[in-house]
C-alpha cells in the first residue's frame, strides 16, 4: 500500500518539554522506531508539524531589526530541512542501508484572496501580556488576538491548493524511496500579479495540507498520528469513550476542540468523502496496529454511526 503517515507535534516535542535538539532527537528516535515497520512493507510518506520549531526560530530572529525579520516562509523550510534530517537519519539507522530517504522542501499554494488573509487567527509563537503585545504589533507589523487571559501573534492560514513538487515526491515513491515532505502545512506560496511565486506570512494548517498530500499521491491510507490513542468524544470527562470506527456523516456530527482534534477530525473527514478511502487517527505508538485497523479511529465510507472500543479490553 501507499500511505501517508503525518506526525503530531508530540513526534517531536512533548508537552512541557523544553525544546533542545537533544529532546527532539529523541522523540523522532521513537517515531521512526513506530514507523519504520510500516516502511519494511508499504510505500511511505512522511508529514510532520513544526509550530514549537518556527515559534523558537522567530524568536531567535527577534534579535534582529524588524525590517531584517526573516518570513515565515523561510522559516517554515528551514524546519522542514531540520526535522527531515532528524527523521532520515533515526529511520535510517533502523532500516537496511539500500533503503532511500528523500527529505523535500514543500512549496504549497494558497490563494491570496483567501477569506483567512483578511482574519488572521492562527496563533504562532510565546504568549505576552497585553501592553507587550501591542508593542511588538506596533514594532514588527503583527497582528494580535488575545489568547485565554494573554495575548499572541496570529497570522492566516489559508486553505492549500496544490502541492507544486508532487511530481517528483510521486517519482521518488514508485522507486520505494521514503519521503519527508509538506512539514508544517508546507511552504506557502502565491502567484504575485506578475504570475511570479513568492512566499506569504501565512501557516498553512498542517492537517489539511496532510489530506491534500495523501489525495494527491493517491495514497491507500491516511494516517494522523497523535498523543492520544483515537478519537474520543467527551474527552477529559469520566463519560469519555473511544470511537473504533466511524463515518465522516457521524463523526462530524460530534465536537472536537478546535485548537487540537477538530482539525484532524476534518482533515480526516475530507479525505474518506473525496476519495472513498480510509483514515485513521490515534497514538504513535499504535501506528502498525493502525494500518491494519485494530487500533485508533478508523473512519471509512462503509462505516455506519459510531462503533466504540470496549472499554473492559482497552486501558483508559
Amino acid at each position: 500500500m501507499r500511505i501517508v503517515i503525518a506526525l503530531g507535534g508530540n513526534a517531536l516535542l512533548r508537552r512541557g518539554q523544553a525544546l533542545t535538539a537533544e529532546n527532539q532527537r529523541e522523540n523522532v528516535r521513537i517515531a521512526a522506531e513506530a514507523m519504520a515497520p510500516i516502511a519494511r512493507q508499504h510505500q511511505l510518506a512522511v508529514s510532520h508539524g513544526n509550530g514549537p520549531q518556527v515559534g523558537l526560530l522567530a524568536l531567535q530572529g527577534a534579535a534582529y531589526k524588524p525590517d531584517e525579520l526573516y518570513p515565515l516562509d523561510v522559516l517554515g523550510a528551514e524546519t522542514e530541512g531540520m526535522i527531515g534530517y532528524m527523521i532520515e537519519q533515526e529511520m535510517g539507522n533502523l532500516l537496511p542501508p539500500e533503503v532511500p530517504f528523500a527529505t523535500i522542501l514543500t512549496m504549497i499554494e494558497v490563494d491570496q484572496a483567501d477569506p483567512a488573509f483578511a482574519d488572521p487567527a492562527k496563533f504562532i509563537g510565546p504568549v505576552y501580556e497585553e501592553a507587550e503585545a501591542r508593542r511588538l504589533a506596533a514594532d514588527k507589523n503583527w497582528s494580535i488576538k488575545p489568547d485565554g487571559d494573554k495575548w499572541r501573534r496570529v497570522v492566516a492560514s489559508p486553505q492549500p491548493k496544490r502541492i507544486f513538487e508532487i511530481r517528483p515526491i510521486r517519482w521518488l515513491l514508485e522507486r520505494n524511496t521514503i519521503v519527508i515532505c509538506a512539514g508544517g502545512g508546507g511552504i506557502p506560496t502565491v502567484y504575485d500579479e506578475n504570475r511570479k511565486l513568492q512566499g506569504t506570512e501565512a501557516v498553512i494548517d498542517k492537517d489539511l495540507a496532510s489530506e491534500l498530500l495523501a489525495r494527491e499521491l493517491d495514497a491507500d491510507l491516511l494516517i494522523m498520528a497523535t498523543d492520544v490513542d483515537a478519537v474520543y468524544t467527551d474527552w477529559g470527562t469520566p463519560e469519555a469513550k473511544a470511537i473504533r470506527q466511524t463515518s465522516p456523516e457521524a463523526l462530524r456530527a460530534q465536537s472536537f476542540p478546535a485548537g487540537s482534534m477538530g482539525p484532524k477530525v476534518e482533515a480526516a473527514c475530507l479525505y474518506v468523502e473525496r476519495t472513498g478511502k480510509a483514515a485513521v487517527i490515534g497514538g504513535l505508538a499504535d501506528l502498525e496496529s493502525m494500518v491494519t485497523g485494530s487500533a485508533g479511529t478508523t473512519i471509512n465510507s462503509t462505516a455506519s454511526g459510531l462503533e466504540w472500543y470496549d472499554r473492559a479490553n482497552r486501558d483508559f
